[in-house]
């Protein structure tokens, strides 16, 4: 407690002691407001005099002067002096104090100076400078007064002293108002509907376009372009094989009437005189990707010298009249492959030795091409093949010059590998003339060639154990006695009959062989593989045969006498079960995907389309009975 109470007496002599000081400064500042001013004015007058005569210089004094009517110590002085101690005295003090108006503001150092009888120094004479000044005028502050004049009114006028309006008044004007708006509004209606009929009457004004108009529209690209599409559009939906006159209650009888044939017939055919008039189809290819689409390869045309020499025209079984695209060759188009990788990529092999690739999306000629060197093909190319995955695939050609190359679609420049086919038996020359090629199911590495010779060979692309990368010249499938035309492996319906091959020749056979498996060593000595079977029920030359894709033992063959062969194994082994006769020579045959069509190309350039109907359909059991006949043939 007494700790506390000696803080608070503390605190309370320190309060006291604030309240003294603070009285006594307003003491000190009450005596300083109550003295007279004279002495000060009288100070800062002899200042200001002094200042002046340090900015005049030389001019004569003034008789009026404070300097000669100043103190009585002060009047009597040298002649010729006063006037120079004076300015002494302003330029010392201005030297000391930095400026006049510093002189100006300390009276008492000036008139100490001027008292003094020092002798003046060196008199110092102003400068002056020229300076720029910038007036800124800022009007004032508007005040804004309110009073209750301007605030409010009176309850019997308005604002602007007038009175208020009558109940009458108020509603004529409001229906004045109404009025106005409808008037406005019929009038807005009034040009609206002017508008449109001045609309309607230009659109109905036919415009008439001279000769000149008319020819460059018709000539243009765009415009035929556009036609060329549109109209391809509207044939494809006029080509839908729909019966819109069908009637349901007959449609038990209708299919049993059908149902009992299983013939094959003609299910449309390709030709265009613009493009394959003259010309003989020499290779032919579904489309994996759309399944209405085969791409045929055409040679050139003899009478018709100023046209492409080669064509590949991409036909659409929705668009029977023309072709869907049509591509141009600078050579005979031997070879063509749709990439099954990129759906609007076809490639063609040439008779010039080049490689050609063409884009769906360009125009007719190629985008990318093989150049004419010695680093690739230099003779007609009769094989093309697109081997791998996705990510990873290449495109495998050979021709008659003994090589085999590999290359990237994206880079035809060079090939990425090359394979000399050499057989040290041959007697003219140790180069395997190339005519076919095909590769087995799953494989990439190892494929079978046929050869102008009548022989077919297995060749590797790499070393592997027991053989070396080349011609396999100790194996040999041979037994034809003419060039071998086609060699197709069997598909990947079941991996049983994987290594199964068909082969066709000018010596009117087929015949049937079991490949050697790859990775087995290679013989040391020569030794030739026998064919499982001989197909010669044929009165011509053998061009081609292909597996179906669904059934594992039917597979269709074509020949110059423009027969179209359906043959099941599983039935008769010795003759085809079905057969068509088209009059003229068959090149090229492929299966559509789904089994159900083959396409046959011809000699005068038609392109016939087949249905095969359930032929090729197969049943449960014709796995195990090919299975079983494939056996009895190799025992």
């Amino acid at each position: 407690m007494d700790h506390r109470k000696e803080e608070l007496e503390k605190k309370r002599a320190k309060l006291a002691e604030l309240r003294r000081q603070r009285e006594e400064r307003k003491r000190v500042t009450m005596q300083a407001h109550d003295q007279p001013p004279a002495a000060s004015l009288k100070a800062n007058s002899q200042d200001i005099d002094d200042l002046v005569d340090s900015l005049v210089g030389d001019r004569v004094r003034s008789p009026a002067s404070p300097l000669s009517t100043g103190a009585p110590g002060m009047s009597r002085e040298a002649p010729g002096m006063g006037r120079d101690r004076s300015i002494s005295v302003a330029t010392s003090a201005g030297t000391q104090l930095g400026s006049p108006v510093s002189r100006a503001m300390t009276p008492a150092g000036t008139m100490a100076s001027a008292i003094s009888g020092t002798s003046p120094g060196p008199r110092a004479l102003p400068e002056f400078k020229t300076c720029d000044f910038v007036v800124f005028d800022f009007p004032p502050k508007e005040k804004v007064v309110y009073n209750k004049e301007v605030q409010t009114a009176d309850g019997g006028s308005m604002p602007d002293g007038s009175s208020l309006l009558s109940e009458e008044e108020i509603e004529r004007r409001v229906r004045e108002l109404r009025e106005a708006d409808e008037r406005a509004r019929a009038a807005r209606e009034e040009e609206r509907t002017r508008r449109e009929a001045e609309a309607k009457a230009r659109e109905s004004e036919i415009k008439r376009l001279t000769d000149e108009q008319r020819a460059s529209i018709l000539e243009s690209s765009d415009f035929v372009a556009f036609v060329d599409q549109k109209s391809r559009v509207m044939e494809r939906a006029l080509d839908e094989d729909y019966d819109f006159m069908v009637d349901y209650t007959l449609c038990a009888t209708h299919e049993a009437e059908e149902s009992g044939g299983e013939k094959m017939k003609l299910a449309l055919s390709f030709h265009d005189d613009k493009v394959s008039r003259n010309r003989s189809v020499m290779d032919l290819a579904w489309s994996s990707r759309f399944p209405e689409l085969v791409a045929a390869a055409y040679n050139r045309n003899p009478m018709a010298p100023n046209e492409p020499d080669g064509i590949v025209a991409v036909w659409n079984t929705h668009l029977r009249e023309r072709p869907e695209f049509v591509f141009h060759a600078p050579s005979d188009v031997l070879r063509v492959s749709f990439s099954d990788f990129n759906p609007n990529i076809v490639v063609g092999g040439a008779y010039s030795g080049q490689i050609l690739l063409w884009d769906t999306r360009a125009k007719a000629q190629p985008v990318l091409k093989t150049p004419l060197t010695a680093g690739g093909h230099t003779h007609p190319i009769y094989s093309l093949k697109v081997v791998g995955s996705t990510n990873a695939h290449q495109l495998i050609s050979a021709s008659t010059d003994g090589l085999v190359c590999s290359w990237q679609l994206d880079m035809l420049a060079q090939p990425q590998e090359i394979i000399e086919l050499t057989h040290p038996a041959h007697l003219r020359t140790d180069e395997v003339s190339v005519t076919c090629m095909d590769f087995a199911d799953n494989e990439t590495t190892a494929f079978i060639v046929g050869t102008a010779e009548g022989a077919a060979y297995q060749v590797n692309r790499y070393d592997r154990a027991g053989s070396k990368a080349g011609l396999n010249a100790f194996d040999s499938y041979r037994a034809h006695t003419a060039p071998v035309n086609s060699l197709s492996f069997h598909p990947p319906i079941a991996s049983d009959f994987a290594d199964l091959f068909l082969t066709t020749s000018s010596d009117w056979t087929t015949r049937l062989w079991r490949a050697r498996p790859a990775a087995k060593p290679a013989s040391t000595m020569p030794s030739d593989i026998r064919p499982l079977h001989v197909f010669d029920a044929f009165e011509d030359y053998v061009y081609d045969a292909r597996w179906s894709p669904v059934h594992p033992a039917v597979f269709a063959s074509a020949d110059g006498t423009g027969r179209l062969a359906l043959w099941n194994l599983n039935q008769d082994m010795e003759l085809p079960v079905q057969w068509i006769t088209s009059g003229r020579a068959l090149n090229k045959l492929a299966w559509d995907r789904p089994g159900r069509r083959i396409a046959a190309g011809g000699a005068d350039g038609v392109v016939s389309v087949y249905d095969v109907g359930d032929l090729s359909v197969p049943r449960p059991e014709d796995h195990a009975l090919f299975a079983r006949t494939i056996s009895e043939l190799g025992a």
